[in-house]
Formats: C-alpha cells, sequence, structure tokens
C-alpha cells in the first residue's frame, strides 16, 4: 500500500469526523487542499488517468483549483482498470448494473479502501434517513443479500447500513433471478409483512424506485394473480417511518415518474412525502447525494440533491464544458475525495440542473447507456 495514499485516507477521515462542525469557508478551505493531493496521488500512481491528463495538458504542477482537475468519463470504468492497486490487493469489485451485453463498469476496492466507503456513506445517511429517532428504526431492504449480490455497490450500502443498525440478515427481501436480475422473495416480504403489521416500531425501507413499484403497484404486470401482492400488500407502517429510494427505470421496466412513486408510496405505506428522501449514487463513487432530511419540508419546485462536504457535483455543458449557471441545466460531474483508490473526478451522462449548491437531477442524457442499480429489477 502506498504510504501517501495512507496517509491521505487519515486525513480524509478526519475531515469527514469533524465536517458538521466546520464553517463553509474551512470547507472549501480543506476540499480543495484534499483534492489538489488526491490528484497528484491518482496522477502518479493510475497509469491509464495519466495518460488522459497528459493528453488534455494537465498535471499537478499546472492544475490549481479543483474544478480543473481532468475528469474521467463513467465509459472509461469498462475500458480501463482505473485504480492504483495492483491485482493482487484486488479482493473486491463493484459492477455498474448495465444492461444485458454491455461491459459493466468495474471499482476496484481493497479493505481499506471500502473502509473509507463505509465511512463516507454512513454520516449523511444518518442525517438525512434517521434524524429525530429515538431509536434504531427497524429495517427493511428491498434488494438481495450481499451474500448473493457482492458486487454491488449499493447492496454493500445496504449491509453497511444493517451491520451499523445491528439489524438481522433477514432485513434483505431480495433474491436474484436466473437471469440475474433483482426480484422480492414473495415468502419473506410475506412473513416480514406480517411482522411489521404487529409492531409498533419504525420502519426504514430503502430499494430502487421499481422495487417500491414490484412491491406496491398492482398494476406492475410483474405478479401473478395470487401473488401477495395483490391483493394483499404492506400495510401502513409504523408511525414516523421513513423511506428511502434511489435509481430510475431505465426504459426496461414500468416507469412512474417520481411524484407519483412517492404518491403510491405514501398511500400504500402510510409514509409522509417529507419522509421519503432520495438517493443518487453510483458504482463508480464512494460518496451518495441526498435531496433532503427526513421529516423537514421539501423545497418548492423540485427535490435538490446534495452532496456531502467531501463530494461536490457541478453540472456543465456537454458542448463548451462550462460550468452551467444558476438554473441551467448540464452534465453532472463529481469530484469525490472518498474514491481514493481510482479517480476522484468522474464525468457522468446524467443530467442535473444547478440550484445553489445542489442539484435537480433531470435523468440520463438523450443517447445515454442504460444503467444504475434499477436495471437489476427490470
Amino acid at each position: 500500500m502506498h504510504r501517501s495514499l495512507s496517509a491521505y485516507r487519515e486525513r480524509l477521515g478526519g475531515f469527514i469526523r469533524r465536517a458538521e462542525q466546520l464553517s463553509a469557508p474551512e470547507i472549501d478551505t480543506a476540499f480543495e487542499s484534499l483534492a489538489l493531493e488526491l490528484f497528484g496521488l491518482q496522477f502518479e500512481l493510475v497509469r491509464p488517468y495519466r495518460r488522459l491528463c497528459e493528453s488534455r495538458g494537465a498535471d499537478p504542477a499546472r492544475v490549481r483549483h479543483w474544478q480543473s482537475i481532468p475528469c474521467v468519463p463513467t465509459t472509461a470504468f469498462k475500458e480501463f482498470e482505473l485504480t492504483s492497486l495492483p491485482p493482487e490487493d484486488r479482493p473486491y469489485v463493484f459492477f455498474s448494473s448495465g444492461t444485458t451485453g454491455h461491459q459493466p463498469s468495474r471499482h476496484f476496492h481493497c479493505a481499506a479502501s471500502l473502509l473509507t466507503y463505509e465511512q463516507s456513506l454512513w454520516p449523511p445517511f444518518r442525517r438525512h434517513l434517521l434524524a429525530g429517532l429515538d431509536a434504531p428504526p427497524r429495517l427493511i431492504c428491498l434488494s438481495p443479500s450481499l451474500a448473493v449480490a457482492p458486487h454491488s455497490s449499493l447492496v454493500h450500502m445496504f449491509d453497511t447500513i444493517r451491520r451499523t443498525l445491528g439489524a438481522p440478515a433477514a432485513a434483505f427481501l431480495g433474491l436474484v433471478a436466473p437471469d440475474g436480475s433483482w426480484k422480492l422473495d414473495a415468502d419473506v416480504t410475506q412473513q416480514t409483512r406480517a411482522d411489521v403489521e404487529s409492531r409498533g416500531r419504525p420502519a426504514l425501507v430503502v430499494g430502487t424506485a421499481f422495487s417500491f413499484v414490484q412491491l406496491l403497484d398492482p398494476f406492475s404486470g410483474t405478479h401473478p394473480p395470487s401473488s401477495i401482492f395483490r391483493p394483499r400488500r404492506f400495510s401502513a407502517l409504523p408511525p414516523d417511518s421513513r423511506v428511502m429510494e434511489t435509481g430510475g427505470y431505465k426504459g426496461r421496466t414500468r416507469a412512474l415518474p417520481q411524484a407519483d412513486l412517492h404518491r403510491l408510496i405514501s398511500d400504500r405505506l402510510g409514509v409522509a412525502p417529507t419522509r421519503i428522501v432520495g438517493e443518487y449514487g453510483m458504482s463508480e463513487l464512494s460518496s451518495q447525494a441526498y435531496d433532503h432530511v427526513a421529516g423537514t419540508p421539501v423545497q418548492p419546485g423540485g427535490r435538490i440533491f446534495r452532496f456531502p462536504p467531501w463530494a461536490r457535483a457541478v453540472p456543465v455543458s456537454p458542448e463548451t464544458g462550462q460550468v452551467a449557471g444558476e438554473g441551467e441545466t448540464g452534465l453532472l460531474r463529481v469530484f469525490d475525495l472518498a474514491n481514493v483508490h481510482s479517480v476522484m473526478a468522474i464525468q457522468t451522462d446524467d443530467l442535473g440542473v444547478r440550484r445553489g449548491e445542489g442539484f435537480e437531477l433531470i435523468g440520463r442524457a438523450p443517447l445515454a447507456e442504460p444503467r444504475g442499480c434499477s436495471l437489476m429489477t427490470g
């Protein structure tokens, strides 16, 4: 393990632990310093990234601001091994869930980088989903377990949440079908439904958008008439329950606009819209963005996503590469300091509108390859 990367991880960990106590100028200063330090390390240690930077005339001596750090398109994670880890030190890998026949993106991890991933995901999750709860909620994961989906970054996230909350392995209601797609296990889901109904403990349900459609929509076309989902379904969850939904539909399933999906969740599960939280992430990243804190009002005019202080999203014009102005639409660039052993600067195919320090998520750019965790539930 490169000593400088180990030292960087320690400094990043300190920033993550202190972030909630820092002022905005202090956060900006720390982010700038850590971003430039990590760029220098990745320029040195990630060979494909160094070649890309050199082709653009960028190197640590010339780059003076984090927004000038060259970004790698997500498609490059399919073609190149964008990692500083040697082959013998890559026991874990996250794959993107692209369509059948497409080469998935690969994000390699070692034990230390997975620890950084977990350190990065927990504080914003706790802040956005657990605020105001006196005790851990009953966790319900609408996905397979890590044992059967070890290459999913989303499932690893859910399993980290499960372990941190002290929830049992039975929190996972999903299974992997023979074609590789994710389905809800009817027997486990039925048992969980009955158990939740008999208890007054608040629940926290996490899953992809279409997992909620599978669970709640009798017109999804995915369940036979005898299924537990029709006519029997989850009853209203206990008071103060919360929902985290992530991902879209990518053309493979019955799609619902987000507003309709949230109305469905509120109607079927009895969870107020203010306690339904959207999450944005991808296998190439180590940090996630959320659209508001559970129980607080949703901003008028749309849900605005924000990353934690150690990651930033910048919409840019696809024609000029210039940063989009307030209210303008652009392709999202994400700078994630927790991407220690790969590349911190990622150019996505996702469209977002700049809203202050956050962004309103619009969807995929036209002609972009379908991808995302919701493809696994199609």
